[in-house]
């Protein structure tokens, strides 16, 4: 199989996978049975879908709604981590009211798992659970990013501030 990322993670074997019902997280890309990189195209299968990576000629279609969310894949800052915060909050309230979502990022492993596991823990789960049920839902690739993981332990509002006062002291 064919690495998509640094640090040798492979490309997910499907295009996206349901976490919990009607949350469904993915990427932009996925390798195919004979190792084959293919590109994830959406079209309509879902009734929100939340980038936070996007490429042109990856959907959705016209007509569904399309949260872009620009984040990196390493250190947030606070602003980032409110705009995660947000995402999640407005992922969490659709899938609540029974719509079907699909958060992606390039991958569909950290990104993506941060606003996914954020959105379960808005719908009362734990964090060590969110976690767990994202790597059981899409792959032990999901979430290797640590720091992310770390936001997830000690609370996102909780890691904004500690991001705020950090970025105070380095000013």
């Amino acid at each position: 199989m064919k690495t998509g990322r640094k640090g040798g993670a492979p490309d997910p074997g499907t295009p996206w996978d349901e976490i919990a019902p009607g949350l469904w997280m993915g990427g932009h890309h996925w390798a195919d049975a004979a190792g084959q990189r293919r590109p994830v195209v959406v079209g309509a299968e879902f009734d929100l879908v939340v980038s936070l990576f996007s490429a042109a000629g990856h959907g959705p279609a016209p007509g569904v709604p399309h949260r872009i969310v620009p984040v990196p894949d390493g250190p947030l800052d606070a602003g980032q981590l409110a705009a995660v915060q947000e995402a999640a909050r407005a992922v969490a309230a659709a899938v609540g009211s029974g719509r079907t979502v699909l958060v992606r990022c390039r991958s569909g492993y950290n990104r993506s798992g941060l606003v996914v596991a954020q959105a379960l823990v808005e719908l009362g789960a734990g964090a060590a659970e969110a976690v767990r049920r994202v790597r059981a839902g899409r792959s032990p690739w999901a979430l290797h990013n640590g720091l992310f993981v770390e936001y997830l332990d000690v609370g996102l509002d909780v890691a904004r501030l500690l991001v705020s006062l950090e970025a105070l002291d380095s000013s």
